[in-house]
């Protein structure tokens, strides 16, 4: 003898669902996006809906346009940077020097040297 739920494999909600049921669709349009490397990706949009000039490519994550033909470039990344590089940004060798000067001075003076 079979035991079981006779209603086995079934959940609430299951079973084929027509426009009748969830209404009507909005209307769409498919607009394509191209990245630098030739990925296309199509993306559904509502007839009334702005469509952005750019989109993130899913595959490899640089921008993509509507322009097959130009898509837009790849966005420069600045190299990681030390907290040396930027002080050296901001000063000159000069004012590291001086300020060195200064600080053993202060240390010199600390230890009684």
């Amino acid at each position: 003898m079979a035991g079981g739920n006779a209603i086995r494999g079934t959940r609430v909600g299951a079973g084929p669902m027509g426009e009748a049921e969830r209404g009507e669709a909005a209307p769409r349009q498919r607009t394509s996006f191209w990245c630098e490397r030739g990925h296309e990706t199509r993306i559904a949009f509502a007839s009334d809906a702005d469509i952005p000039e750019l989109w993130d490519c899913p595959r490899c994550g640089l921008p993509a346009g509507t322009d097959r033909d130009q898509p837009p470039p790849a966005p420069r990344t600045e190299p990681y940077k030390t907290h040396l590089a930027y002080v050296r940004e901001r000063r000159s060798d000069a004012d590291g020097d001086a300020l060195l000067e200064e600080a053993l001075t202060r240390l010199r003076t600390r230890r009684g040297a």
